[in-house]
């Protein structure tokens, strides 16, 4: 039997003790680094429970619920930095990522814990694909927030239409991945072509010319 909560141990504690020793930017990752761990363990326990009340197919939760309940949980701290402690954009990005990271990395160690290592190729893809999925929503909302406060159009139908797009690629990829053949294959490097994306379009921009705080639209 393999209990997350001793993986989160494991992995977790030499990050958290890592914490003493690094600064700014440094400790900022790290710390979203744990953050996203903590949300893959709280979102296991929620898609766990959802999937034994709906009474639905291990894959169906995964298309249907998986997303939205992983996506939320996710952005949750984003908003936090940006309405409570008021971090930069710069500061946003960093913070995302990490915790897209972390998420995908405490998902895969489970993975791997739960099916073995013997194909290395299909571990080296999933690492790859569900690894990469990960940042890439992350990435996604971030990239939301930052044009609502450029066009100032925050409100709340705004930060519906960041979460839907991260919960839309997120499912999108799990209903690929979920039927063999060339279709997974498809799903198995979407990722990566939108991680690339993006890349190109955050080296279009520059953070510091939007605010910190988004502002609500007045019409």
């Amino acid at each position: 039997m393999i209990y997350s909560e001793n993986l989160l141990v494991c992995i977790g504690a030499p990050l958290l003790i890592t914490l003493f020793f690094l600064k700014n930017d440094s400790r900022r990752f790290a710390v979203g680094l744990l953050a996203g761990m903590g949300i893959s363990l709280l979102a296991g326990y929620i898609n766990g429970f959802l999937f034994l009340v709906s009474g639905n197919e291990i894959e169906m939760t995964a298309i249907y619920i998986s997303p939205v309940v992983e996506e939320w949980m996710k952005l949750m701290p984003l908003l936090f930095g940006l309405f409570v402690l008021k971090r930069d954009r710069r500061e946003l990005l960093l913070v995302a990522v990490a915790i897209g990271a972390g998420f995908a990395t405490f998902e895969n160690c489970l993975y791997i814990l739960q099916n073995g290592v013997e194909n290395v190729f299909y571990t080296l893809v999933r690492g790859l694909s569900v690894g990469v999925m990960h940042i890439v929503c992350m990435v996604l909302m971030n990239l939301g927030l930052i044009l609502s406060s450029k066009y100032r159009l925050f409100s709340v139908s705004s930060l519906f239409g960041v979460i839907s797009v991260s919960m839309g690629f997120h499912g999108l990829y799990n209903l690929l991945v979920s039927q063999p053949g060339v279709t997974a294959y498809i799903g198995y490097g979407l990722p990566l072509l939108a991680a690339a994306l993006l890349y190109y379009i955050f080296r279009q921009i520059d953070l510091n010319e939007y605010p910190s705080v988004p502002e609500s639209n007045a019409n």
